[in-house]
């Protein structure tokens, strides 16, 4: 990192400030100019806090060259991670759904949704049996019963499951019902969740917050890996902006962003992003062509009746004919999709 001094710093407050980095275990290299000074910080500064270098008073601004995500980072490995979940691959050259409905209703609507999405190409079920929702009065879903109805019907159509995480007492729960822990939204940086989750094996998907940037995202990721759990897949599912035609603005830029600094496979989450049902074939079909290793997308026989993001729901034939959409683009980039 570099560190800009402030013009006309008192001596003795400079050598104590570079005193302190060399013993830290940092080698200075100053740089003298006539009206202000640099030196640059040489070591391993990804885990430094740069914000404790301004108690100085005599450090005017501190850049950062090497990024503060270490396991994350496409510099550490450069093959892309490949994420194995029983006979699926997430991150290699298949682009892998994951569909289903928003919640779990009822064992009935998630049997007649998850042999459809089946049947369309889908690989893996979602569906939520914890819900996070905004309001206290809306349906906060079926809990253990829902995880043990997506198991018992994921199993029986030769699915996969992905379900939403919310609190770290139902980490059990989950390394016994589903194959893939879904952090949301609202928990990415909930470090006492990915603390913990860091001690698991399980695939974790991470889901980008409202307003977090692509940097704090890949950190949130860190915390996972950085406890020894290195199955960590990224979920890209729109950002808050000041535009109100869509619930979110889905960041196409994060897939080649961070492709070129992380090696993790990105998911892309066009439900959520849109809020709409009629968008989320177009940001499918984008999503695919800009390079995503999957896609996220929920599915409901009776939107008009759903318990939770109805509007948002694809009905099955409407999947069906997204899934064609998506082969197309697949095949023209040379990419498998089921």
């Amino acid at each position: 990192m570099i560190v800009k001094l402030k013009r006309n710093t008192v001596e003795q407050d400079v050598k104590d400030l570079i005193s302190q980095l060399e013993e830290e275990g940092f080698e200075i290299h100053s740089s003298l100019g006539q009206t202000y000074q640099v030196f640059g910080v040489v070591g391993d500064t990804a885990k430094y806090d740069i914000n404790r270098l301004y108690a100085y008073q005599c450090v005017d601004s501190v850049l950062r060259i090497q990024e503060p995500f270490k396991k994350v980072n496409r510099k550490l490995k450069s093959e892309d991670t490949i994420i194995k979940v029983k006979d699926v691959e997430i991150g290699g050259n298949e682009i892998v759904i994951m569909a289903g409905p928003c919640s779990v209703e009822s064992r009935e609507q998630v049997e007649i949704i998850a042999e459809k999405v089946k049947a369309a190409g889908a690989k893996i079920l979602r569906g939520g049996a914890y819900k996070p929702r905004t309001s206290p009065y809306s349906y906060q879903g079926m809990g253990l019963d829902g995880l043990k109805i997506l198991r018992e019907v994921a199993d029986k159509n030769g699915l996969l499951v992905i379900s939403e995480l919310m609190d770290k007492d139902h980490i059990g729960q989950f390394e016994e019902y589903v194959d893939i822990i879904q952090i949301g939204a609202r928990n990415m940086q909930n470090f006492a969740l990915l603390k913990e989750l860091g001690k698991s094996k399980m695939p974790i998907m991470l889901k980008r917050g409202f307003s977090n940037t692509i940097e704090e995202w890949l950190m949130s990721a860190e915390y996972i890996m950085a406890g020894g759990n290195e199955n960590v897949i990224l979920c890209e599912r729109g950002i808050r902006t000041f535009e109100p035609m869509t619930r979110n603005t889905l960041d196409i830029s994060t897939i080649p962003i961070v492709k070129k600094l992380s090696h993790l496979p990105v998911i892309i989450d066009p439900s959520h992003a849109a809020g709409k049902w009629d968008l989320v074939e177009s940001l499918s079909m984008a999503s695919v062509a800009a390079g995503a290793d999957g896609l996220i997308i929920e599915v409901h026989h009776e939107p008009e009746k759903a318990f939770s993001d109805g509007a948002q729901s694809l009905k099955p034939k409407k999947f069906e004919e997204l899934m064609v959409s998506i082969r197309k683009i697949g095949k023209a980039i040379d990419r498998k999709i089921n």
